[in-house]
């Protein structure tokens, strides 16, 4: 709206709202905007939602409800609640489909504790315009990740799978007596078939005739126990995979905790054991009774460990003679000292970075870099400002970001911009930015390269871009990775520098170890 605004797009805007009911905040922002753009300039926006959750529900709540609303809106960006998939978030690298599960959730709880301490006036009110909203999409977001967790522990002939099922059927029903409430008891039905719309089962952009339930797996389960045991990373199981168990690497700057599960495939509980190789390798619960399922922390103590790259078994050992060693790599260099580091730190393979924590923002004369709270889909996004600059060459001084990094790889290496998919609205050159590490020539990257109606829909449902460069690097140590302005109205959220270890997310790596250490 900014960008339109800023072009000379000021007599007519138009909304596509959806479902305009559960929509008065943003379509109210809409309007409040429109009539007047320069009231509410990007560093005010927080300050709008807090200003309107007080006019709904009074200032006890204000700042609560506001955070609620922004962090629910931020989670939903990620991926559309009608466009999930069992698949959408990793099951096992990253923690990804767990956190979002977690998050979500912990902010559904949030939003219940609030409405339970609101007078009786405002309760109708806040669970249309709140609560609903946000348990719902909570709701959703379990369903679809326990669904994806029931069918690959189908695979691996998991006892749990069968629970995991009648948990997704019970999630199902859940999502149909939200809108059941919402449409006849809310308000005593005033708003009734408002939530009527589809969202669950969609195959195309057009909505499924009813919401359909996804579908999960249910197996038969022997009598005889039977370990079995995966690790974080992979979803192979063993002693089934013909292939080594080998977890994460574990690093002396993420100091990170890494997760086995052993598990039963068959009806009787058995005994565990599980013994590390060496002393400074660490599992907890080392031994214990599975039933089901048993999560292992696996860990590192730092103070004990060894210089360099070590390798050490863990043992687990089951019911009869089963037996599994899973391998955990530790890599704890001698330099950079944790505590001495200067940037982000490589581990396992890459470097993570959210954009606002570049190490120094260049611009010149009246350009500037700008922060966009709560825009990314992990945290937030930098562009340029003001938005009616010309198009930069870049190089020398030209305005860019720059990310100190210290690297233990060299030779080929990947940066993934995780761009906002701004359309092009130029007609000359379309949107363009540039990237280069230390002093190579900066590459001029188009945002838009694909222009297929494939290339558009994926950024649309991932509400995301990523471009890749590749750049070759002659050495191991400290870098500074820039990220040049070439045309006004591109957003950055995150870069990851992939060293060669980038395992497959829906959000990318988490952020990786860093001090940051701004610089002018």
């Amino acid at each position: 709206m900014h960008l339109a605004y800023c072009h000379g797009v000021d007599r007519i805007w138009i909304v596509n709202v959806g479902d305009i009911k559960p929509l008065e905040l943003p379509t109210q922002f809409f309007l409040d905007f429109a009539w007047n753009p320069q009231a509410w300039p990007v560093e005010q926006l927080p300050e709008y939602t807090r200003c309107w959750a007080e006019q709904q529900f009074g200032a006890e709540h204000a700042n609560d409800i506001a955070r609620i609303l922004t962090q629910y809106t931020r989670y939903n960006s990620r991926r559309k609640p009608e466009l999930l998939a069992p698949d959408t978030y990793s099951l096992v690298n990253y923690h990804e489909a767990g956190t979002i599960v977690d998050d979500y959730n912990k902010l559904a709880d949030e939003a219940e504790r609030i409405y339970n301490t609101l007078p009786a006036e405002f309760r109708d009110a806040y669970y249309q315009l709140v609560l609903h909203t946000v348990k719902a999409c909570a709701n959703l977001n379990e369903l679809y990740v326990t669904v994806g967790k029931n069918r690959m522990y189908a695979r691996q002939g998991r006892v749990e799978t069968n629970d995991l099922a009648a948990r997704a059927k019970q999630l199902f029903d859940r999502d149909a007596e939200y809108s059941r409430t919402y449409n006849g008891i809310l308000a005593g039905g005033k708003w009734n078939h408002m939530m009527d719309q589809t969202h669950i089962g969609y195959t195309t952009w057009q909505q499924p005739k009813e919401n359909i339930m996804p579908r999960v797996e249910e197996i038969s389960i022997p009598d005889i126990a039977e370990m079995g045991v995966s690790i974080e990373g992979s979803e192979d199981w063993w002693p089934q995979a013909k292939n080594e168990p080998v977890l994460p690497e574990f690093n002396v700057y993420q100091q990170q905790t890494v997760t086995i599960e052993v598990f039963n495939r068959g009806k009787t509980p058995f005994d565990y054991h599980a013994e590390a190789g060496v002393p400074w390798l660490l599992v907890a619960p080392a031994q214990g009774k599975v039933e089901k399922g048993c999560s292992l922390s696996v860990s590192v103590d730092w103070q004990q460990a060894p210089y360099g790259t070590r390798q050490a078994p863990i043992t687990i050992t089951g019911p009869g003679s089963s037996r599994v060693i899973v391998w955990a790599v530790i890599n704890n260099p001698l330099s950079p000292k944790r505590d001495e580091a200067q940037g982000f730190i490589e581990g396992n393979g890459y470097v993570s970075m959210e954009a606002e924590h570049f190490s120094r923002a260049v611009g010149t004369g009246s350009i500037r870099w700008q922060r966009i709270l709560d825009l990314g889909r992990t945290l937030s996004g930098m562009t340029p400002f003001p938005v009616t600059t010309q198009s930069q060459v870049p190089g020398g001084n030209s305005p860019r970001l720059e990310y100190r990094m210290h690297l233990f790889s060299s030779g080929m290496v990947k940066v993934l911009a995780y761009l906002s998919p701004t359309l092009d609205f130029s007609e000359e050159q379309g949107s363009r930015y540039a990237v280069s590490f230390d002093d190579e020539t900066p590459q001029i990257i188009p945002i838009w390269a694909d222009r297929s109606n494939q290339a558009w829909e994926q950024s649309v449902s991932d509400n995301i871009k990523i471009v890749v460069s590749e750049h070759r690097l002659d050495r191991h140590g400290m870098h500074v990775l820039k990220f040049w302005m070439v045309d006004p109205g591109v957003v950055l959220q995150k870069l990851v520098v992939d060293t060669g270890g980038l395992r497959p997310s829906y959000l990318g790596p988490p952020e990786s170890f860093y001090q940051l250490i701004r610089v002018g």
